[in-house]
């Protein structure tokens, strides 16, 4: 097999309920993952909480005050998938916490427009869209994000979810509609999922529970990025 040119780039997920989590999460794959997602939900927009809305303590408050620096932030980006309304009242804190990417999800309820708005030139922003929601909803943004994340399973927010077929005609679309957008897939990332995906036009592939709910995430990551090779679109 000829050597690919388009690489396809795996993203580790951490969903954490506490910031052990998080400790804990980029330690299992620091020094092999560039970029580690970390998925916050506020409990309003999707019903589980995660950290740091999910029970306050002072580790999110020390980051923002920049007292202490995100879990291996020396080693790694950081990629914050905002599960939250009033997005535009949140952006700001995950800024200052050193977030070099941010998601917004178009279907949150407050001022998705603004909170973008806010994030360009402070880091880069992306939108997410739910599994039922039209790739058109792409148009109203596309000239104010870098890329897009397609959700792959039904109901966000949680891991360890059956993957939604749906989404791979999704990329097929974007793709097609958006050819020069970087797509960015996730839910229901698995090593049995990720080929078609791979070939339906996605850029990237968030991995939660395909990766951190194994024995071995290294081995994990690497079985990944082995297929994202092999599969990678020339």
């Amino acid at each position: 097999m000829s050597a690919p040119t388009h690489k396809i780039q795996i993203i580790p997920a951490i969903l954490p309920m506490t910031f052990a989590d998080v400790e804990s999460g980029i330690e299992a794959v620091r020094g092999a993952a560039k970029m580690v997602q970390i998925d916050i939900c506020d409990g309003r927009f999707v019903p589980n909480a995660t950290w740091p809305y999910r029970k306050h303590d002072d580790s999110f408050d020390r980051i923002i005050r920049e007292e202490v620096g995100m879990p291996g932030w020396e080693d790694l980006d950081f990629e914050i998938d905002l599960m939250a309304d009033a997005p535009q009242d949140k952006v700001h804190e995950w800024i200052q916490a050193g977030a070099s990417r941010i998601i917004i999800h178009v279907e949150a309820e407050g001022d998705v427009a603004k909170a973008i708005d806010i994030l360009n030139g402070a880091a880069e922003a992306g939108i997410a869209l739910d599994i039922e929601t039209p790739i058109d909803e792409i148009a109203t943004f596309r000239d104010k994000v870098t890329f897009v994340q397609l959700m792959g399973i039904d109901n966000v927010g949680f891991q360890h979810q059956a993957f939604d077929d749906k989404a791979i005609g999704r990329v097929k679309e974007c793709r097609l509609k958006y050819p020069g957008l970087p797509i960015s897939v996730d839910g229901g990332v698995s090593l049995e999922t990720a080929p078609a995906l791979i070939a339906a036009g996605a850029d990237r592939l968030v991995v939660g529970s395909a990766i951190y709910g194994t024995s071995d995430p290294l081995n994990a990551l690497e079985a990944f990025r082995r297929l994202a090779r092999d599969g990678s679109r020339g």
